[in-house]
């Protein structure tokens, strides 16, 4: 009955659009949690604050819910049509990870895992729950157990069918599915992943810095982005594909068969000029329904004043110079930040004589001072 349930559940999985689909047992996490406990100690989860609070139920997904049997896990292709590094030889226009120049993955993902759930639910009697990755859930383990991929020396999951590009979720049921054989790593030597990277966020192997990682800067990280990384962010202003883009599993990845995950206008690695003038309302219209959305307005345009800065378009002083009085001071630091970086040191120093002086935020004064 089981492995009728089974097959089953991985034909209406296919038809739903999803790319993968394997079982394992929510204890199948191996190592993972006794290396979350070495990231979380070492500090290297930043600011994200929800890991540490939520490290026993990661390590332990049966504390979760302890009735779990079996760990369904589902996987969607993102895999861009086009090299997504390509947009870095562009300095005038924002490189937007390629993960989010489409539709919110979430709502998409989560909406697929309900329907395929509630079916296997009513044709099962079993009970059901499902989590995407905002859930404290160790998916990236569970899918190496369940053999959907493995998790490469970047620390994400690599398939030999999709390479680096897969979203994935998870069912969790009380019913007992017979488990899939896990995926064995198959990196080997290669160490593009480690190499690309463009912040040495890879202390090691397997071993993410995330403090150090432009992911997790762009998107995740709530204050100033330490000046360290500012050049080497380049035009990037969400997110980071490098690690994921050179993985040579990539040339067996087709392009994304889910048409809303492509890019839109919005969000094609947009233009500087453009993006320098969002207000807080014109930004929530332009990604609205995009991943983009979460980060807000302030610490978008920190990112893309620093693109700006990076760009060396002096065309773009004017717009940056005009942040230079914005209400958030992450967008204040970086105005000045941009406008050095853009040779505007005459008028920085005109700009500074009238602004330092009634400057209340410690950073943005640093910015100013550091100011030839």
């Amino acid at each position: 009955m089981t492995a009728a349930l089974k097959d089953r559940l991985r034909r209406e999985a296919v038809a739903l659009g999803f790319d993968a689909v394997r079982v394992t047992t929510p204890d199948a996490i191996g190592p993972a949690g006794e290396r979350l406990v070495e990231f979380l100690d070492a500090g290297r989860h930043g600011d994200m604050s929800w890991l540490a609070t939520t490290a026993e139920r990661r390590r332990d997904p049966n504390a979760l819910w302890p009735e779990a049997r079996s760990a369904i896990m589902l996987a969607m292709s993102y895999a861009p049509a086009t090299d997504p590094l390509a947009a870095l030889e562009q300095p005038a226009r924002g490189v937007i990870s390629a993960y989010a120049q489409g539709k919110d993955y979430h709502d998409i993902l989560k909406s697929k895992l309900k329907t395929l759930a509630a079916s296997f639910a009513n044709a099962s009697g079993a009970a059901v729950k499902v989590f995407v990755d905002t859930a404290p859930v160790m998916e990236k383990p569970l899918a190496a157990a369940a053999g959907v991929g493995w998790q490469g020396k970047h620390t994400n999951l690599v398939s030999r069918e999709h390479g680096s590009w897969l979203f994935l979720g998870v069912i969790f049921t009380d019913a007992a599915l017979p488990p899939d054989d896990a995926e064995a790593d198959h990196c080997g030597s290669c160490r593009r992943c480690l190499d690309v990277c463009p912040t040495d966020a890879f202390p090691a192997p397997y071993v993410l810095d995330a403090r150090r990682c432009l992911a997790y800067l762009t998107i995740e990280h709530k204050g100033h982005i330490p000046a360290e990384f500012r050049r080497p962010m380049g035009n990037r202003i969400f997110g980071c594909d490098d690690c994921l883009a050179v993985c040579p599993w990539n040339k067996f990845a087709a392009a994304a068969r889910e048409a809303r995950f492509s890019a839109r206008a919005e969000t094609d690695n947009p233009p500087l000029a453009e993006l320098l003038d969002l207000d807080d309302g014109a930004f929530r219209a332009r990604f609205a329904g995009t991943p983009v959305k979460r980060t807000g307005r302030d610490r978008f345009l920190r990112n893309v004043l620093i693109a700006a800065g990076n760009s060396h378009d002096e065309s773009l002083l004017p717009k940056v110079e005009a942040l230079i009085t914005d209400a958030s001071p992450l967008v204040r630091a970086m105005a000045v930040w941009a406008m050095r970086q853009l040779g505007g040191e005459h008028a920085g120093q005109r700009l500074r004589d009238r602004h330092l002086a009634r400057e209340g935020d410690g950073q943005v004064r640093a910015e100013w001072q550091s100011a030839p």
